[in-house]
């Protein structure tokens, strides 16, 4: 058992505040610095199911990847879901903490593990220096198709209604590959310029990927990049795992574990 501020310090270590982006809110959510935390749980969101998963654990602390409280929160009576999650937080002595961009960009942060599942080899980040930044871009050991490497992208990560999407042919080749964990969108650009031959990342958008299609068909042969999107919940949860690992490590006291709800929002899909 340690006090909050002693963790708090540790995930400011693992995670810098100063690496989030601007917009961003990560940090303690709710929760006194000097209560006593004995069991942590891990999540990407902060959902009413997941409190209630994090409560019947008798959990301490709820460390989640997605800040639950960021920009446009203007009311939180109990009536509305924002109040009513956090009320049943608070009552329940479950503290709140997010590390989001800053988890995003570090070593074995969000996307340096989804490189390394994807068996990407000496990655380094799309846009940053040494270490830290954004998304990662790295090679597989034996090129193969993008069909193929799909169906890896598919096995590697949690099931979801949506699944895999793919923008390309499906012989394509594959040898270099970009990733960006979360909603990727802007760093199209920087994946095609890093040498890609498939960039993974998720909530793209019809016109997005109709624009980045285009260009690729444009590019001269060696520069033509295909797209593949993912569920951003997916994306994101390997993260968990290690994140947990790396705080056992510290905190051999504290126990650490992963809630294995599925936040991802898209329940079925129907296929014409």
């Amino acid at each position: 058992m340690v006090q909050l501020a002693q963790l708090v310090t540790g995930f400011e270590e693992l995670w810098p505040l100063s690496n989030a982006e601007e917009w961003d809110t990560p940090g303690l959510q709710a929760g006194a610095p000097n209560q006593n935390v004995q069991r942590v749980m891990l999540s990407v969101d902060v959902t009413d199911a997941v409190v209630a998963c994090a409560i019947q654990a008798k959990s301490d602390l709820l460390l989640a990847h997605h800040p639950y409280l960021m920009r446009g929160v203007k009311f939180l009576a109990e009536d509305q879901p924002k109040g009513s999650v956090l009320a049943k937080a608070i009552r329940a002595n479950l503290a709140i903490y997010s590390a989001h961009t800053n988890a995003d960009v570090v070593a074995d942060g969000v996307s340096d593990v989804l490189a390394k599942q994807l068996g990407l080899s000496d990655s380094a980040p799309l846009l940053g220096q040494g270490d830290v930044g954004t998304g990662r871009v790295g090679d597989l050991t034996d090129a193969t198709t993008l069909g193929k490497f799909a169906a890896t992208v598919a096995r590697t990560l949690p099931h979801t209604a949506t699944g895999v999407r793919v923008s390309g042919d499906y012989n394509h080749v594959v040898e270099r590959v970009a990733v960006c964990g979360g909603a990727g969108d802007s760093f199209i650009e920087a994946a095609r310029a890093a040498g890609a031959d498939v960039y993974v990342t998720s909530d793209l958008r019809h016109h997005v990927v109709q624009d980045a299609r285009e260009s690729s068909l444009l590019a001269s042969e060696g520069n033509q990049m295909a797209i593949i999107d993912v569920s951003h919940w997916a994306s994101e949860f390997l993260w968990l795992e290690v994140a947990a690992e790396q705080l056992r490590r510290i905190y051999p006291e504290v126990s650490f574990e992963v809630c294995d709800l599925r936040t991802d929002p898209w329940d079925f899909v129907v296929t014409q």
